[in-house]
Order: structure tokens, then sequence, then C-alpha cells
């Protein structure tokens, strides 16, 4: 199994299905990682800082078990997507998906409240074409704590249909967590341990499992 997660920023990759994609790496599947934002200092970002994120990644990336020449960083200005033309997006997502021919795509909820979520949605899924992209077989959508339940459009409510047992994840996905510190908080913030691991709880319970995490699936083919 080839899985690429989509991730709008660094973070949303382990909030949203960091148990997934260790486990997908542990059963010998090959995992990509797309971060389509980044630091900059155009944006008022300091160098320190953009050093520490960029230090921050490559310790996920080893932790997840993802090879570098599978981490794909499009530097994209953090919440300035919606500024950049849709083709582009679009253009420079189809260079990834082509380079790493996924299987299975995981993605940002469209319903999540940050519009760099919403806006990686949209370009990602122009890359999901079957016939543009015949390798996809997979296409579902993770929840980000502090973003998919701020959303407040009942339409797209997140309503999981597939669980993925992570029990034995868990605690390995909440290590790397702490790796991106300044994003995290103190209980009741969302982005939070206890956070993190009532939801993995929350997901376990409604599918039978200690500990998992859930997706909506969109399009499977099966042959």
């Amino acid at each position: 199994m080839r899985t690429l997660v989509i991730a709008p920023h660094p973070d949303d990759e382990l909030l949203g299905c960091g148990g997934t994609l260790l486990r997908r790496v542990a059963e010998g599947g090959t995992v990509g990682w797309l971060l389509m934002t980044a630091m900059t200092e155009e944006a008022g970002w300091c160098h320190a800082r953009i050093k520490q994120r960029a230090m921050e990644i490559e310790r996920v990336l080893e932790g997840l078990g993802i090879d570098a020449r599978h981490f794909y960083a499009l530097g994209f200005a953090t919440a300035d997507l919606d500024q950049i033309p849709m083709g582009t997006l679009v253009a420079r997502v189809s260079q990834v998906f082509k380079a790493f021919v996924p299987e299975e795509v995981l993605l940002p909820h469209p319903g999540d409240v940050h519009s760099d979520h919403r806006v990686t949605f949209e370009a990602a899924s122009a890359c999901t074409k079957w016939f543009r992209y015949p390798s996809v077989k997979r296409v579902l959508t993770y929840e980000t704590l502090s973003e998919t339940d701020a959303g407040l459009d009942l339409q797209r409510g997140f309503q999981p249909n597939v669980f993925v047992d992570i029990s034995g994840y868990l605690e390995r996905k909440i290590e790397l967590i702490q790796v991106y510190a300044s994003e995290m908080g103190e209980f009741p913030f969302p982005r939070s341990e206890e956070g993190v691991r009532s939801l993995a709880k929350v997901r376990g319970a409604q599918s039978g499992y200690v500990a998992a995490e859930g997706f909506c699936l969109l399009r499977e083919r099966l042959s």
C-alpha cells in the first residue's frame, strides 16, 4: 500500500492520522507526506523559528518512518492558500501525485474551519480522477482537532464511516505530537495530550477498539 497524507500545516498529519501512518509503515507500506505550507521570513517569521520548524519536521519524518525522498514541501505561505490560483495549487499537487503514485490518499476534511484545510481538500481532490491518476484506489478525509470540530457547516460535518485500530500506536502518536510543542496546549484546549487521547478513545468506542482514528471514505475502487 502506498499511502499519501496531505497536510495543510505541520501537525495536521499527526493529529488526523498519525496512528494510521505508523501502522501503515509497520505493516510494510510506503508512506508519503505532502505539506502544503511553510513558515517564511516574507510572512514575518524569524530565522530561528523557521529553523526550529524544519528540525521538528525532520524529527516527525524520522519518527513516522517516512523516507525523506517521500516528503514533499510545497512551501506556500500559511493562511494564504485561498489567495493562490486554484490552477497553480492543482498543478503543484499533481506533480507530487505523479512522483509518488499513491494508492491511498488521506485529505483534510472539507468542513474544517481553516481556509487552508478547505483549499487543500479542493486542490487535492482534483488529483484523484481515476483516468488521470489511475494508481489512486481509496480517498479518505481525516479529522483535525481544533479545525474539524470547530466547523459550523452542518452539511459538511465529519461523520466517520471508516475506523482504523491504532491501539498499538496511540502512545507513539502522542509522543510525536509533543515535537510540535508550540502547537499544543493544556486541556480543554483541543490540541492537547488529553484531547488527542480522548478522541482516540471515542473513535475506538464507536468501532470496537481500544483506540482508533476515524475517516470519511469518499471513494474506493475495488478490482
